[in-house]
């Protein structure tokens, strides 16, 4: 018996120039793709990356990812904002896909206060005020996301210039 196909098969590709490109391609053999150059392709698929870990490990289901499964393209979530406003789930894995990043590069490691702080501080001083609320993580589930973070970025940085990584993502059943 074959499992059933994921929702997106996610294939990051790592240029020979230090480019990268995501590709997005849906159940129904539907695909968004974009080109990530200069250092975009240095940032991107490790931030591409942290929003496939915090969608699948947290059960996001209108994340990034889960969105473009439901058709978007990656192009609608820039300017001129083609579908609209990016739903406030979405909005929020940013958020917290910001927030990892951040301590990624800073080479710290955040508590669940500390992040939890960073959330409520940056909504509610920022453009989300009152369209999303802020996220409340445990410190296991931080511990779950940095563990399957720093996995997934291993692989990617064993990717030769060329080459792809390639990742399933299917959203959990709802409740």
């Amino acid at each position: 018996m074959r499992p059933e196909k994921p929702e997106l098969l996610i294939r990051i590709t790592k240029g020979k120039d230090g480019s990268a490109a995501l590709s997005c391609t849906r159940a129904d053999g539907s695909i968004t793709w974009q080109k990530q150059n200069g250092q975009r392709g240095a940032v991107l698929p490790q931030h591409d990356l942290t929003h496939y870990v915090i969608e699948s490990e947290l059960g996001y289901r209108s994340g990034f990812y889960g969105v473009v499964a439901d058709g978007w393209k990656i192009s609608d979530f820039a300017a001129p904002w083609p579908r609209g406003a990016i739903p406030t789930e979405a909005r929020e894995v940013e958020l917290l896909v910001g927030f990892f990043d951040t301590e990624r590069r800073s080479m710290d490691q955040w508590t669940s206060t500390q992040f939890n702080e960073h959330a409520v501080r940056y909504v509610s001083a920022g453009k989300h005020a009152g369209v999303i609320t802020p996220p409340t993580l445990t410190d296991e589930q931080i511990s779950r996301v940095r563990q399957a973070r720093d996995a997934l970025l291993s692989r990617w940085f064993e990717v030769i210039p060329g080459g792809a990584l390639e990742i399933e993502f299917s959203r959990r059943p709802g409740p």
